[in-house]
């Protein structure tokens, strides 16, 4: 991943119900979520959904598939995976081993 695409990804993140989206279509994996299930679980307006879901898609972090008269959203894991590494490939002088401890906890979802 070059710098900017990180930029656009990371802009695409920068904002509370983009970040909550994002994490929602990661934890459902392959199989992805339509819009209705995406506000119904996240409690986002239809309009707005539209909006944050529209900048994700711009940003490169979220794919649509039509479906007939429907869309599923899905997360982009191999974008994530290139920011995920983009924003790691020189920790600690190039030696990630020395970037994190061992065994860190799991973090509950906020």
């Amino acid at each position: 991943m070059d710098t900017q695409h990180a930029l656009d990804a990371l802009a695409g993140l920068a904002q509370k119900s983009r970040l909550a989206l994002f994490r929602e279509l990661v934890q459902r994996g392959p199989a992805g979520a339509t819009p209705g299930e995406l506000a119904d679980t996240v409690g986002i307006a239809p309009t707005t959904l539209s909006f944050h879901l529209k900048t994700l898609l711009q940003a490169g972090l979220i794919q649509a598939e039509q479906q007939g008269r429907s869309i599923t959203y899905r997360a982009d894991f191999d974008a994530m995976q290139g920011l995920v590494g983009y924003l790691t490939d020189n920790c600690c002088a190039g030696d990630a081993s020395q970037c994190a401890p061992a065994c860190a906890p799991a973090r509950k979802r906020a």
